[in-house]
């Protein structure tokens, strides 16, 4: 049997707030470690988007009509 932690709409309404406090330093750390994540999936898509132009490259290469030696 579940629970409900409001019984109500007017319960849910007036609930009370939840409030986090953090200090300015530990908010600059953590948006500084998500900037630093968000450059490494960056680097890391740019990665294998360099990977994928070189394989199409060398598929282009490949069905290009060969060049008549002279």
């Amino acid at each position: 049997m579940k629970t409900r932690m409001y019984s109500s709409l007017f319960d849910q309404f007036f609930a009370p707030t939840r409030v986090i406090v953090v200090s300015e330093e530990r908010l600059k750390q953590a948006e500084r470690e998500a900037k630093e994540n968000q450059l490494k999936v960056i680097d890391n898509r740019m990665d294998e988007l360099s990977k994928y132009r070189l394989q199409v490259q060398d598929e282009l290469k490949a069905l290009a009509p060969a060049e008549d030696s002279k």
